[in-house]
Formats: structure tokens, C-alpha cells, sequence
């Protein structure tokens, strides 16, 4: 396998090319597949990474991660690839990877959205959120779209001298632009606008233009879908996009899927459901299962695990629909995350923040501090110094700023590598408290010539339940485990019946403290027991198989 580099985000072609080099290199241990086509027909590739000498994939349970639904958020690409490089290398020499791939299974889709990533990471990238589909227009309305003028790759800042200019230079750092005083009369102002060009401009009026690719493929999924009037972006129906329609089938084609975290940018943060509902609509034992896990995922990772509603809003009185870990978590029952990578204010040093308000209103000591950071760790790349440009519309005007795309949609590429490394012990974690079935005792006796007792006991070793949540129960996304006895030619069941289902087990997921004298029941366990009359002998086969516990497979001989 050839040696990936993490400080670098990959096209398309080779991000194709490392996955089909992963599964030459280790065709025991990881398949690739088409989960559909994008947009513009690039295939959505899935990488499915497990022990397949133990059994196929989906006869054990498993764990859905994917990345960059968003295009300018190649992070997640790279965080997928590093966990797959991770799990392939490190198989047969660490005990967690080794047991995690002997007994469950990695689903990882490294880039859901290859048209949007390609579109970004072209020689004069495009800023766009997510779909290259026009949307919700064919055409490009009037108004000023951000673009690279001068051919540097990348698109900065405008900023023109204006009388009547809503910023003026900082007094501590002239290179900063800060909001001019309510009543400042006097004084340089500046107005300040994206790089790009005005389609249509009449000479006095500058207006936004709306978004040509306006869809955010993060708002198309099933759950507390909204349209367009509600929710931008949202797309004209559920799943309308190519991209999701493809996902929501593969992870539903997967009953054994336990866990999900999608991979985005930026604020160094895990979310957790829900978008659009506070805390009191979960099951109780749901949310402190969440919370048990946003703890080790801050352990693991350092970053802080949250709750959308709570604490991650756009605006205080808005609410998001039509996410993906919403539609995960409330129609299937599962456990779902997502990870913002990055954060530049952290990198900085500011401390005791609010990951969304603080883009709102923040004090000029935070950007500062940000421009220190530019200066002395990023050699000066991230905050580009004002330089004089002729616009082809508004005649003479500087460019600079934050150059975006370097150092805040993502970590500059020589810091990509130690931001990402530590969530592959996250996603190991997640899937090793999985529920896992196996066989506590299976015993027979020969009660009398050519009639058998079996007695079987089945167990969940895992730390969640087999059905995962309560929402699972609630919704009916989960089947009971089910057992199945396939007897030889000419025998008989005498007392049992050939297929029994039994219920869910319980994990160790709320057994928290071991004060008090509360019974602990077996509840992780069920027994079974059968009389078979088989006077010819031969082999009877027992199958137990649970949709995200995984499957088990006996045979004992009649003799």
C-alpha cells in the first residue's frame, strides 16, 4: 500500500486510486464499492473493512462513518482515509483493531460529495456549500459572486475606501478592519466585500448574489425534513439529491449498522442530535447514553461533545432540519455524531468561546490574538496583508484578509495530520461498545436412545443493548434476536419449536455504579432449550442472528 500523505487533501482520481491500492494490498481485510453516482456521475465510494476470513460484514455489527457531504470540508476526506490507513496497518499488531476487524465491520464513505470536494479544489476554487446542482435556480441572478480575480488561488477580501463604510482600521493593528463607532462621523471607512465580480452592476448598487449551487445535501435527509420556505437549501423533497438517496439506501441496506459519526469543519467539536428538539424529547436512558459517550469522545479526542439545539444554533430562534445524524438517531435508532474539525480560535489560544455566537460579536482581543497566530505559527500565510488590485468594475481596491480556505474551512495542511489522528480511537471506541452476541453454553445430552435435550445460552458481551436505543424499540427499527434450528433428514422436534425469537438483550450501558444493593440481573442472557428425536442421527445446525448483534452459527452432532 502505498504511503499516504496527511499533509495534503486529495482529488478525486486520487483518492480512487489510494482506495483500489488499500484493497491490492489488503484484499482480506477491505472491499470497495459503488454506493451510487453523484450528480455529475463520479461513483460514491464505500470502503467495507473487516476480518472477511470471520465472516461477511453483514453478520457482524458495524459502524457507518463518512465524510465531506460538504465541499470545501476536505478534512473529512482526510480523516476518513487516516482511519482506514490506521485500521490496515495497525491490524494483527494492535489488540482494539485487531479484535474490532476480527468481529465488526467499518463502513466509510471518504467523500459523499466528490463534485462539490472537485469543484473546490480546482486551480481557482469555487466557494460553495455543498451540490454543484443549480438550485434552487438554473440561472445565476444578479449581484456579486465571490471569485478568485487575480489568478493566486485564492478568494480573499475586498475592501474599498467608502465615506459611508460600516469598518475602519484598528488602532492596534492596522491591518484589521473593526465595526466603526455607532456615532463616528469622521475618519477612513471602508466597505468590505468578498473577492469577485458583480453581475449586472449599474455602478452604485452592490448586492449578494444568491447561491447558483444552493442545495446543502446536509439538509435533504428523511427526519424533520422542511422545504425551502423553511429551511434553505433543503431541496425540493427528501433524499432528492443523487448523493443522499444513495446513502440513505446502503445504510438501510445495513440493519447491522450500530453507530454513525459524519466528518465536517470546523470548531473542534462533537455533535449529537438533537437539531430541531431540546433535550426532553429523548428516551431518558437514550441521553445518558449520549452524554456517557460525548464523554469518552472528548477523552479520546479533546474535543468537547455537545448538543445542536442547545448549544450549536445558527441563529437562537432557528432551528436545522433535514440532518443527517437526526434521520440516523430518530428513524433508525442509532447512536449518531458529527465532528467539526478545526478550530483556529483554539489554535490562538481564545479560550471560553461560543462555537456559533462568537462569529457574531466577538472582542477585537480575539482577532488580535488570531493575527498573532497568522504571524508567528502560519509564517504570515493565513491573514494576507491588504495589496492594491484594479477591479475591473470598481477601479482600484486591496485585496487581502483571511485567506479561508487555508486555515479556517480546514487546518492548514502541515497541522492536518495531528488534528485528525486521535478520531480514529474515537470511531475504534464507538464500534467496540457495539453489541455483540455470542454463545454463553451450548450443551446435549442423549435423554434416550435417538432423543436429544440442547440447551443453549446465549449472551451480549457488548456495552450497549442489541436493540442499541430505546428510539429503536419506540420507532420498530430493530428485529428481536431470532434463533433457528435446522434439523437432519428424519428427525423430529419433540418439545421447541424450530424457530423462536427471544427478545433483546441488555448491554452494561447502565450499570454506572455499584453502590446500593440493587440486583444485577442476567439480563444480557436468554436460554433455550429443545428435545429432538433423531434415531438416524446426523447434524443439527443452530443459527442465532440479531440485526446489529451479529450472527452465530452451531453444529452438533446427533450421536
Amino acid at each position: 500500500m502505498p504511503q499516504l500523505e496527511f499533509d495534503r487533501f486529495y482529488k478525486y482520481d486520487d483518492l480512487t486510486s489510494i482506495l483500489e491500492a488499500m484493497v491490492t494490498d489488503h484484499p482480506n481485510l477491505i472491499r470497495i464499492d459503488s454506493i451510487g453516482k453523484s450528480h455529475e456521475g463520479r461513483d460514491i465510494w464505500l470502503a467495507t473493512v473487516t476480518n472477511f476470513s470471520t465472516g461477511d460484514d453483514l453478520s457482524k455489527p458495524a459502524i457507518w462513518i463518512e465524510g465531506n457531504i460538504h465541499a470545501t470540508e476536505f478534512t473529512a476526506s482526510a480523516a476518513a482515509l487516516h482511519l482506514l490507513d490506521v485500521l490496515l496497518r495497525k491490524y494483527g499488531n494492535d489488540e482494539k483493531v485487531t479484535r474490532a476487524l476480527d468481529s465488526r465491520v467499518f463502513y466509510v464513505v471518504p467523500r459523499l460529495n466528490p463534485d462539490g470536494a472537485e469543484l473546490a479544489m480546482a486551480d481557482r476554487p469555487k466557494f460553495i456549500r455543498s451540490s454543484v446542482r443549480p438550485y434552487p435556480r438554473q440561472d445565476q441572478q444578479d449581484g456579486l459572486i465571490p471569485e478568485d480575480l487575480d489568478g493566486d488561488g485564492r478568494i480573499l477580501s475586498m475592501r474599498i475606501a467608502d465615506p459611508n463604510g460600516a469598518w475602519k482600521k484598528a488602532p492596534q493593528d492596522e491591518r484589521l478592519l473593526v465595526a466603526r463607532d455607532p456615532d463616528e462621523a469622521d475618519g477612513e471607512f471602508y466597505r468590505l466585500l468578498p473577492e469577485g465580480q458583480i453581475q449586472n452592476y449599474d455602478g452604485y448598487i452592490i448586492k449578494a448574489a444568491p447561491d447558483l449551487h444552493g442545495l446543502d445535501l446536509n439538509r435533504n435527509w428523511p427526519a424533520d425534513w422542511e422545504t425551502e420556505s423553511v429551511q434553505k437549501g433543503a431541496g425540493p423533497y427528501p433524499t432528492s439529491e443523487p448523493e443522499i438517496r444513495a446513502t440513505v439506501q446502503a445504510i438501510v441496506d445495513r440493519p447491522n449498522i450500530t453507530a454513525y459519526i459524519t466528518y465536517h469543519t470546523m470548531s473542534a467539536v462533537h455533535l449529537r442530535p438533537y437539531s430541531a428538539h431540546d433535550d426532553d424529547h429523548f428516551p431518558t436512558r437514550d441521553l445518558r447514553v449520549f452524554k456517557k459517550i460525548g464523554e469518552h469522545a472528548t477523552r479520546l479526542t479533546g474535543y468537547p461533545a455537545i448538543s445542536i439545539y442547545h448549544d450549536f444554533k445558527y441563529e437562537p430562534k432557528e432551528v436545522v432540519h433535514g440532518g443527517s445524524d437526526d434521520w440516523i438517531y430518530e428513524h433508525l435508532g442509532i447512536y449518531a455524531w458529527t465532528t467539526e474539525f478545526w478550530s483556529p480560535m483554539k489554535q490562538a489560544g481564545i479560550k471560553d468561546f461560543k462555537f456559533i455566537e462568537w462569529f457574531r460579536e466577538h472582542p477585537v482581543e480575539d482577532d488580535l490574538a488570531l493575527l498573532k497566530w497568522s504571524d508567528e505559527v502560519l509564517g504570515g500565510k493565513g491573514y494576507i496583508d491588504w495589496y492594491p488590485f484594479d477591479h475591473p468594475q470598481l477601479g482600484r481596491v486591496e485585496l487581502g484578509g483571511w485567506d479561508e480556505m487555508y486555515c479556517w474551512r480546514n487546518p492548514p495542511p502541515e497541522f492536518l495530520e495531528k488534528e485528525i489522528k486521535s478520531h480514529a480511537d474515537f470511531a475504534l471506541f464507538h464500534l467496540l461498545i457495539s453489541p455483540k452476541l455470542e454463545v454463553h453454553t451450548l450443551d446435549m445430552k442423549q435423554v434416550q436412545t435417538g432423543v436429544f435435550a440442547v440447551t443453549l445460552v446465549l449472551h451480549n458481551t457488548g456495552w450497549l443493548p442489541t436493540n442499541v436505543t430505546e428510539k429503536a424499540n419506540e420507532r420498530k427499527a430493530v428485529r428481536p434476536l431470532e434463533v433457528e434450528l435446522e434439523l437432519p433428514e428424519g428427525a423430529e422436534m419433540v418439545i421447541g419449536d424450530r424457530r423462536t425469537e427471544a427478545g433483546q438483550l441488555e448491554g452494561r450501558d447502565q450499570k454506572t455504579t455499584a453502590i446500593g444493593y440493587e440486583v444485577d440481573p442476567t439480563t444480557d442472557r436468554v436460554k433455550l432449550e429443545w428435545v429432538v428425536s433423531a434415531p438416524k442421527g446426523g447434524t443439527l445446525k443452530i443459527e442465532a442472528r440479531h440485526q446489529r448483534a451479529g450472527t452465530i452459527v452451531r453444529e452438533l452432532s446427533l450421536s
